[in-house]
C-alpha cells in the first residue's frame, strides 16, 4: 500500500510539470488572432490617449494604422505559408538589403504621413514614443537570445 501511493504521488507530480504551460513566453502574441481593423482601432485609441488627438486626426491615424495592420497581416501569412510548404529559405544578403531597403522606405513614409496629420509637438512625443517601443523591443530581442 506504501508503495502504491509512493507511486501515484510520482506519477500526479510528473503529470504536472509535463503540462504545457500557456504563457505570454510560448511564442504566440495576443494580437495574432485580431484582425487588420481591430490592432488598428487599439493601435489609435493608445495613441489618441498618449497624443490627445481631435476627432478629425483619430480617424486620419485610424486609416493610416489600418494599412499598416494590413500590410503586417498579409506579410505575416505569406511567410508563414512558404514556411508551411517547405518553399521559405534563408535570404541571401543582396535578398536581405533589399527587404531592409523596402522596410526602410515605408518607414519613411509613415513618418511624412504621421507628419502631416500631428501637431509638431504630437508629432515629437510619437517619434519618442516609437524610438523607446523599438529600444523595447531591441531588448527583448537579446534577452531572448535572437537578433538584435
Amino acid at each position: 500500500m506504501k508503495r502504491f501511493v509512493v507511486l501515484v504521488v510520482i506519477l500526479a507530480t510528473m503529470s504536472a510539470t509535463a503540462q504545457k504551460h500557456e504563457g505570454p513566453r510560448t511564442g504566440k502574441s495576443a494580437k495574432a488572432d485580431m484582425t487588420a481593423a481591430q490592432i488598428a482601432t487599439l493601435h489609435t485609441k493608445k495613441l489618441t490617449l498618449a497624443l490627445d488627438l481631435s476627432q478629425g486626426q483619430q480617424k486620419q491615424v485610424m486609416q493610416i494604422s489600418l494599412e499598416e495592420a494590413e500590410m503586417r497581416k498579409t506579410k505575416h501569412e505569406e511567410i508563414r505559408a512558404k514556411k508551411e510548404s517547405g518553399v521559405w529559405k534563408k535570404p541571401t544578403a543582396e535578398e536581405r538589403f533589399e527587404i531592409e531597403n523596402a522596410r526602410l522606405d515605408y518607414q519613411i513614409a509613415q513618418h511624412q504621413k504621421m507628419k502631416k496629420v500631428l501637431s509638431d509637438e504630437q508629432y515629437q512625443t510619437w517619434k519618442k514614443l516609437k524610438l523607446r517601443k523599438a529600444m523595447n523591443g531591441k531588448k527583448k530581442m537579446q534577452e531572448k537570445g535572437r537578433r538584435g
